[in-house]
C-alpha cells in the first residue's frame, strides 16, 4: 500500500543453543514503524524465516504486517524470522532451501516433543528482551510456519501454552515424519489447552513419500484434517481453509493477511497514542 510507514530490520543477530549443543540460530527482527518502547509489544515468530521474508517471496511476511498494523486491523507488533539451528561451519539455508541436509531442521522441527519449543521459550525469548518491550502476555504470542516449520510452530503452542496461544500453519507436515501424526491423538487425551490456530492445505499436497503403497500417515492433506478434526472436537478455536494447491506456500501467502486478522480479531489495535478508545477489531465489526 501507498503511505505505509515501513519498519526496519535488525539483525542478522545469532544466538547459540544449549538445547541443541554445537548449533547456532540466526534471527532477524522486523521493527514495525510504530513500535513504542514503553509499552508492551505483541509478538509473531515465523520459523524458515529466510522464506517467510524473502523479497519477492510467497509470503513477505513484513509488508503484511506494515499493511494490517497501517489500517489498525492487528496490533503493533515485532516480527522475529528465525532460521532452522545448524552447525557454525554450515551456510545459512536461502529462500528457497529448507536446509534439510544442512541444517539441524528436521531434528528441531519434526519430533513432536518440546525440544524446538525450548529454543524458542528459554533461548529466543531472552534474549529478544533484552532489547525490546515484549509483552508477557501469552496471548499477545504468536507463531507460524510452513511444512515442518508449521509442525514446529504447533508444537511451541502445544508444549508451551504458558507463553504461546497463537499459531498458523501452511501445508504442515502432520506426518510421519518423526512421528507428527500422533498429534490428533496427544489433542484428544490431554486437557484442552489456550490454543488458537488457523490451518492452510491443499488438496494435491504430498499423499505419498514415494514408499510404495498409499500409507493415511504418509497423506499431509489428510493428516491436517484429522489435527483440525481433533481440535474442532475438543472445542478449541480453529479455523482453516483447504485448496487444491500441492505442496508449497502460495495459497497460504495469498491468505495470509486473512489468517493474521482472525488470530488476532480481539487484540488491541490502536496505533495512535492519543486514541484513547484503544478501537479493537471485535469492536468495529459488531458496532461497540
Amino acid at each position: 500500500m501507498d503511505g505505509v510507514p515501513k519498519g526496519k530490520w535488525v539483525g542478522p543477530t545469532i544466538i547459540p543453543s544449549n538445547v541443541f549443543p554445537g548449533t547456532q540460530h540466526t534471527y532477524y527482527i522486523y521493527v514495525p514503524a510504530q513500535y513504542d518502547p514503553t509499552k508492551p509489544t505483541a509478538l509473531m515468530i515465523f520459523n524458515d524465516g529466510q522464506a517467510m521474508k524473502a523479497e519477492p517471496g510467497d509470503v513477505q511476511a513484513q509488508n503484511v504486517l506494515d499493511n494490517l498494523i497501517y489500517r489498525h486491523e492487528i496490533p503493533v507488533m515485532l516480527g522475529v524470522f528465525i532460521n532452522p539451528g545448524r552447525r557454525p561451519d554450515q551456510p545459512e539455508p536461502t529462500p528457497s532451501d529448507w536446509g534439510d541436509n544442512t541444517t539441524n531442521r528436521r531434528d528441531e522441527y519434526n519430533p513432536p516433543t518440546d525440544k524446538y519449543a525450548r529454543v524458542i521459550v528459554d533461548e529466543l525469548l531472552p534474549a529478544l528482551r533484552k532489547d525490546y518491550n515484549v509483552s508477557p502476555d501469552p496471548d499477545m504470542h504468536g507463531i507460524m510456519g510452513s511444512s515442518s516449520g508449521g509442525c514446529a510452530a504447533f508444537g511451541v503452542a502445544w508444549f508451551r501454552s504458558d507463553e504461546f496461544h497463537k499459531v498458523i500453519t501452511f501445508v504442515g507436515s502432520f506426518t510421519d515424519i518423526r512421528g507428527e501424526y500422533t498429534y490428533p491423538e496427544m489433542v484428544g487425551q490431554a486437557d484442552k489447552k489456550p490454543i488458537r490456530i488457523f490451518m492452510q492445505d491443499g488438496r494435491n499436497d504430498n499423499r505419498t513419500t514415494g514408499r510404495g503403497a498409499y500409507n493415511p500417515n504418509n497423506d499431509w492433506f489428510y493428516q491436517n484434517v484429522r489435527l483440525m478434526q481433533a481440535l474442532t472436537d475438543k472445542g478449541y478455536d480453529v479455523n482453516y481453509a483447504w485448496g487444491i494447491n500441492n505442496h508449497g506456500q502460495k495459497m497460504g501467502g495469498a491468505i495470509f493477511p486473512d489468517m493474521m486478522r482472525w488470530l488476532w480479531r480481539d487484540q488491541p489495535v490502536s496505533t495512535d497514542v492519543n486514541d484513547k478508545a484503544e478501537r479493537s477489531f471485535s469492536a468495529a465489526v459488531t458496532g461497540n
